[in-house]
């Protein structure tokens, strides 16, 4: 692999990365505001959540009625 090459994945690593921590941040911001402040064990869950799970929490925070609802399914 060139050095080109690595830097290339290198920085499309790091966009991911911070496509996910927007995502995490606007879905907090989203459950704040629908069901008041979150709980710190619920933020690190979410900070420590993958992709697909802030996919799926944040089609649920749309119709849940509690915090549960969007976690629990």
């Amino acid at each position: 692999m060139t050095l080109a090459e690595r830097f290339d994945l290198w920085a499309l690593q790091h966009e991911q990365k911070g496509i996910e921590k927007g995502e995490a941040l606007l879905l907090q911001r989203q459950l704040a505001r629908r069901f008041g402040q979150l709980p710190p064990d619920l933020i690190q869950r979410i900070s420590q959540a993958s992709a697909a799970e802030i996919e799926l929490w944040g089609d649920r925070v749309l119709d849940a009625g509690s915090l549960d609802e969007v976690f629990c399914g």
